[in-house]
Order: C-alpha cells, then sequence, then structure tokens
C-alpha cells in the first residue's frame, strides 16, 4: 500500500520503511509525527481525495533535523554603477521515516500532526514578539525626547533608535567610542554618529 502525501507546498508518493526529507517540521528527533493531507491511497481498490481523503494520515518517526546541499546564489548587475553579488544558502530539512499508512481514523490516533516550522500557527505564536518593538517604539515616541531634532535624523532613523532603548538626548550624550561603535553597526548607521556629530549635538540639547 502506498499513499501521496502534500506537506510544506510538495507531494510525495510514500511507502512503510521508507526515509523521506521534507520541509522542516516543528519537531524533535525520536517525535512521531502525523501527516493529515493525503491526497490519494494506491492498493487494490486505490482511492482519490477531492482534494484530500477524509480520515487518512501517514505517520512517521523523526530521524533528525538536516540541512539540505548548498546553493549558490549569483547576481551581477552590467550597468554604470555595476555591482555584484554572491549569497549561500542550505535548506533547513526534517529526515523521516514512515512508519504507518492510514486509510481511516486519523482523528483517533492523538499522533501530534506534522507542522512545518515556518507555518501559520508558528508565525502567531511569534506575532506578539515581532510586535513588541513597535509598541515599545510608540510608547517612546510618547514620553522622550525629539531625537529628530539632530542632524540627519528624520521618522526613520528616530524609530530605529526607539526600537533600540534610545529615547533621549541625555543617553546619546552619554555614548563613549565603544557605544558609538557598537550602536553604529547595530542600526548600520555607516558613520553617520561621528559625521552629524550627534553626540556633541545631543549634550547641548540635553542642557538646553
Amino acid at each position: 500500500m502506498f499513499a501521496v502525501l502534500k506537506t510544506g507546498g510538495k507531494q510525495y508518493k510514500v511507502q512503510a520503511g521508507d526515509v523521506l526529507r521534507v520541509e522542516k517540521l516543528a519537531a524533535e528527533a525520536g517525535d512521531t509525527v502525523q501527516f493529515n493531507e493525503i491526497l490519494m491511497l494506491g492498493g487494490e481498490t486505490p482511492t482519490v481525495g477531492s482534494p484530500m481523503i477524509t480520515g487518512a494520515a501517514v505517520q512517521a518517526t523523526v530521524i533528525e533535523q538536516i540541512k539540505g546541499e548548498k546553493l549558490i546564489h549569483y547576481v551581477k548587475r552590467r550597468r554604470k554603477h555595476s555591482s555584484q553579488r554572491t549569497k549561500g544558502h542550505r535548506q533547513k530539512l526534517t529526515l523521516v521515516r514512515i512508519t504507518d499508512i492510514l486509510a481511516s481514523g486519523a482523528d483517533a490516533t492523538g499522533v501530534k500532526a506534522a507542522i512545518g516550522a515556518g507555518s501559520a500557527p508558528a508565525a502567531a505564536a511569534a506575532a506578539p514578539a515581532a510586535a513588541a518593538p513597535k509598541k515599545a517604539a510608540k510608547a517612546a515616541a510618547a514620553t522622550g525626547d525629539d531625537l529628530k531634532a539632530l542632524s540627519g535624523v528624520g521618522p526613520a532613523l528616530e524609530k530605529k533608535l526607539h526600537e533600540a532603548g534610545v529615547t533621549s538626548f541625555a543617553q546619546i550624550a552619554a555614548w563613549g567610542p565603544e557605544d558609538i561603535a557598537a550602536f553604529d553597526e547595530k542600526l548600520n548607521f555607516k558613520g553617520r554618529i561621528e559625521r552629524e556629530g550627534w553626540v556633541d549635538q545631543a549634550k547641548a540639547l540635553a542642557q538646553g
């Protein structure tokens, strides 16, 4: 008996004992997971879903989390201001062994569903954390100094500073060389802090 399952936007034809590489799942090595999106069951009497087969599932054991082969992405722009960029990427994958194919009763097994690491539930759980810096930035804007008074600082740069916890002229006035270097790298200011003289400006603004 074989099944055609769908996971990570791809379709796989599997049978018991097969070892499969799929898009990364939110599971640890040794966990048992269940694929519930079954498109077809094969055997003596094949069944085709419309689009899925209700109650069917494929169970598998997670062997390990792995990475795929390295892919090189190269971009070159042949213009007056030419540029080129090379990037490497290794896709995160999960290695699983198919243990069982269920034609029915998937809801009663109690085995957790195979969920992709970047799927909607995971994204929803991460949403509050992603929203926290924005809320902090709004709170800082309401209670801190107007950092746009510094030379070269507009709304976008002020937002970056707020998200980094910088809300007052006094904080910037207290920066030393190490602080300047750290914020320059962290916020990608490319030397703007020293070039615009933010520390001296902040000292004057804090006093006045």
